[in-house]
């Protein structure tokens, strides 16, 4: 084991084995992480009150002398409950603590704290209920506040940051140059991590805050960017514009909107030029994008080379291959589908129809950008829900040809701001039009206790010959989830949709398995699926016309946006019903959103402003490191300064290799966890 910052977090004192798999649970492995591990509060026990004058059956700090102890109870169900006597020098209080022996030991009869609690009682007797505490000899009584997790208490947390403080001081170090620092207006790396931890004033806590905002912004830049320099030489895949597009757009069974004409014009433009095409096609739910791709896909074999597409999941890479097929095939182009299910002995027929270039386009989940995966001619390479694909495996797939044209499919509307940043320099086209014959999705939000009503109008829907979605949040995927899925299913079955064909399906189950329950849904032998968030991206069933999505709280604005639009995908009205019994102002604010508008760019604007930009997406779906302070909505001026400062340092530097770079390029390896400069 090394010592110092790098070392394992079990290096730190008090933090045994026990100790450290709770920090691991963090994301925190040594005292350098646990450094980067930031306040998301502060406690200010400057502003302390006497006992009198504390605010009943609410959090006040005040400052006590403990003058007796007394043995600690247990009670009933194996809680223990400690209490103490205090004084602030004219009025006397009970601390009281649960569960916590540890705790109440540290306390010594005599000695003076500042304590910040719930304070309960009346005018005679008061009682203060598991305080937070620091002793009054304090220096700093500006006290972080940590996300925590069961086991690890705040104190314990400050005590071993401490310690990871001290082996900062002893072997401090700096990734931005002085000059830098200087032009940008910033403290130093030293100042800015111990003052975010414990600052002795507001205004040192906002100068760490500032600084280490700018390095986080920073870092993602330069990632971005170091990614980016390596897919900005000449492309071996120049197309040519003598290839027509409009024998496929003719063959079309539909006519295409504006904005998917503007789309395939920007596409086709790039894919003639000298660079690699790097564009992000941005549409809302159904506004017809895989058509979009399909032309892309056209031109590209059309002018001699193949094509890929990379979706999240298998289910969404059987219905693109499915969709492509049909728009392709009468084309004689051949559409060929690789998924990491398949058998080695289908795999290894599949690879050598890829290596010598029998497949036209190809189509499947990572599986297509396995080492052993050769292609003939790779020209134009597309992602799909690109937010979901790490960065590095985004750079795999462009590495398999002669610096291939990348597409981005995204079906959630970003927000231009946050595009910026996740996308950096891409191209971007929208798609703001739905196809003629979308007809908007009526949605309503009930509390439970309408649920049976609700279920009458699912059944009415199905009696008429429609189907149903109905959605269960399971958002660890774990086996209690699965559990009160399944339990979900069993009641439905038995209760409000008795008599109707139901069927589960959820993201443990085997992606053949997902396949078979999908199809019977699409072929109309299930005329309810219950699922989880599987279906939320991509799935086409034209008629299933209701959607039930249970404890819609559970859900982002942008996802609950995205399952919504897995109806009204054909001729019929189409309803979305939002169950949830919370009835606090933030959620009824975000349900009202939802039934006043089914625009995906009006909802992400507002995402953004109600969740911030770390949690848009729910935390693993981007592929960006997450991003702990820099909160994109309110930095825009930080952002700016980050995006101004990256693009002077790499314009010197582009691979970040000069001696006062490298501490710099070192942190931003860290943060992206890859080797991403080539």
């Amino acid at each position: 084991m090394g010592t110092g910052l790098f070392s394992e977090i079990e290096y730190l004192r008090g933090v045994g084995k026990a100790r450290g798999e709770k920090y691991r649970k963090l994301g925190i492995t040594s005292p350098y992480e646990l450094i980067y591990h930031i306040p998301r509060a502060y406690l200010d026990f400057r502003c302390h009150v006497p006992v009198r004058q504390a605010e009943l059956n609410a959090y006040n700090v005040l400052k006590l002398t403990i003058f007796r102890k007394m043995p600690p109870q247990r009670v009933r169900g194996g809680l223990v409950i400690c209490k103490a006597a205090a004084t602030d020098g004219i009025d006397d209080i009970i601390i009281v603590i649960y569960n916590n022996v540890y705790g109440f030991n540290a306390l010594k009869e005599g000695e003076t704290y500042y304590m910040y609690g719930k304070v309960t009682g009346n005018f005679l007797r008061r009682e203060i209920s598991a305080p937070t505490y620091i002793s009054a000899s304090e220096k700093i009584l500006i006290q972080p506040i940590y996300p925590l997790t069961q086991g690890l208490s705040v104190n314990m947390l400050r005590q071993n940051m401490k310690q990871a403080l001290e082996l900062l001081k002893a072997d401090p170090f700096e990734t931005l140059p002085t000059e830098l620092r200087e032009k940008y207006n910033l403290c130093s790396l030293e100042y800015a991590l111990e003052n975010i931890h414990f600052p002795e004033t507001e205004e040192a806590a906002e100068t760490a805050r500032r600084r280490l905002a700018f390095d986080e912004l920073l870092k993602l830049q330069l990632g971005m960017s170091m990614m980016k320099t390596r897919s900005r030489r000449s492309t071996a895949c120049k197309m040519s514009r003598e290839i027509p597009i409009d024998e496929f757009e003719r063959g079309l069974p539909f006519e295409l909107t504006e904005a998917q004409q503007r789309a395939i014009n920007e596409i086709t433009a790039d894919m003639c030029g000298e660079i690699p095409m790097n564009r992000l096609l941005q549409g809302d739910v159904g506004s017809g994008k895989t058509a979009v791709a399909a032309a892309a896909c056209y031109f590209s074999v059309k002018n001699g080379f193949q094509a890929a597409l990379m979706a999240p999941t298998e289910i969404l890479a059987m219905q693109h291959h499915r969709t492509l097929s049909e728009f392709l095939e009468p084309f004689g182009i051949d559409v060929t589908l690789l998924t990491g299910s398949l058998t080695p002995k289908k795999k290894a027929a599949l690879r050598e129809k890829i290596a010598s270039g029998e497949a036209d386009v190809i189509v499947g989940t990572h599986a297509i950008i396995q080492k052993d995966i050769e292609y003939k001619s790779l020209g134009l390479v597309i992602t799909d829900e690109q937010h979901r694909f790490g960065v590095a495996q985004r750079a795999a797939l462009a590495e398999k040809g002669g610096a291939p044209h990348k597409l981005v499919m995204s079906a959630t509307p970003i927000p231009r701001t946050l595009a910026l940043i996740i996308y950096g320099d891409l191209d971007i086209s929208v798609i703001n039009q739905l196809p003629k014959g979308r007809k908007p999705v009526n949605t309503y939000a009930v509390t439970g206790k309408l649920r049976h009503r609700a279920f009458g109008f699912v059944r009415a829907r199905l009696d008429e010959g429609r189907q149903a979605y109905v959605v269960c949040p399971m958002i660890e995927e774990s086996e209690n989830d699965l559990l009160a899925v399944k339990t979900y299913a069993e009641n439905a079955a038995e209760g409000d949709l008795k008599g109707y064909t139901l069927e589960l399906l959820h993201g443990r189950m085997k992606a053949a398995e997902k396949e078979r329950v999908m199809k019977k849904f699409r072929d109309g032998e299930i005329q309810v699926l219950i699922c989880t968030t599987v279906v939320e991206v991509g799935v086409d069933v034209p008629n299933a016309a209701v959607m039930v999505i249970e404890n819609a709280e559970r859900f982002g604005l942008s996802q609950l946006h995205q399952l919504r639009g897995r109806v009204g995908r054909g001729e019929y009205d189409s309803t979305c019903i939002l169950i949830t019994d919370n009835t606090g102002e933030e959620c009824r604010r975000r349900m009202k959103i939802m039934s006043s508008t089914t625009d995906g760019f009006k909802i992400s604007e507002e995402d953004l402003k109600m969740r911030g930009p770390g949690d848009f997406f729910g935390s693993a779906q981007h592929g960006l490191p997450p991003l702990k302070i820099a909160d994109i909505a309110c930095s825009m001026e930080i952002m700016n300064e980050a995006q101004e400062c990256a693009r002077e340092l790499l314009a010197d530097d582009p691979t970040l290799s000069k001696p006062e770079n490298r501490a710099l390029k070192m942190d931003t390896l860290r943060l992206f966890n890859k080797e991403i400069v080539g």
